[in-house]
């Protein structure tokens, strides 16, 4: 679904990722790990087109889409997730879920907020409250909701468990299995690298613009280098 090749990018002067090469098959979990500055939310954004990548390829079902705007590619299918849920706060839970569908899915958009509001109850509960006011872990499952609006073929999610309790996280991982095992293909892109690796299939760890390890997420967990990186052991 989603083929990355030799992919470069950075702002400005400075280099960020360094000939990056991964995929996602459809309807798997791939994880993407690693510590803060190493260019997990570059990576993101470049795919997502809020960045241009320097040079290299992505591809997604087969289309050059390096060269699309952030509006072309959440058409075709790419819902982003950012980093720190960027809810719109003074709008409310409802008229979030509707700016979800702007791009992509319009004409399903009151269908898919009933849908949104039977996956996470809790959000039906304050669909008239202002999106601001909402828990940190609402309001993350507000930006999950937001983008499952424009009913996407791809969901990056940046660092969704950032900032939540240990029950919340917990509950945020039990989200993503599920919305995996409705067909979603995700790409997680997490710090928390136990749950991330139990949730994936496969894993990249990404250290300084470069994929340093990569495989299943069995071969990841076993390798030395991060149980000694990551998990002190």
């Amino acid at each position: 679904m989603l083929e990355i090749s030799d992919l470069k990018a950075g702002y400005g002067s400075v280099d960020i990722l360094y000939g990056i090469d991964m995929r996602v098959a459809e309807g798997e979990i791939v994880a993407v790990l690693g510590s803060n500055g190493v260019g997990k939310t570059t990576l993101n954004n470049t795919i997502s087109g809020l960045i241009r990548a320097r040079a290299g390829s992505i591809l997604f079902n087969g289309s050059e889409i390096s060269h699309c705007s952030s509006a072309e590619i959440v058409g075709l299918g790419i819902a982003h997730v950012p980093e720190g849920r960027r809810v719109f706060p003074d709008l409310t839970v409802e008229e979030n879920l509707e700016v979800g569908a702007y791009r992509r899915a319009g004409a399903n958009k009151r269908r898919n907020i009933e849908r949104m509001f039977q996956a996470f109850p809790r959000l039906k509960e304050r669909r008239s409250q202002a999106a601001g006011t909402l828990s940190g872990g609402e309001q993350q499952m507000l930006a999950i909701a937001r983008g499952l609006m424009s009913e996407p073929r791809l969901l990056i999610l940046d660092e969704p468990s950032l900032g939540l309790s240990p029950v919340m996280v917990e509950e945020m991982f039990s989200l993503i299995r599920r919305i995996n095992a409705e067909g979603l293909s995700i790409m997680l892109v997490e710090q928390n690298v136990v749950q991330s690796l139990e949730v994936a299939s496969r894993t990249y760890v990404l250290e300084q613009g470069r994929f340093a390890i990569s495989g299943s997420s069995q071969e990841v967990m076993a390798n030395p280098e991060l149980r000694r990186t990551y998990l002190g052991m």
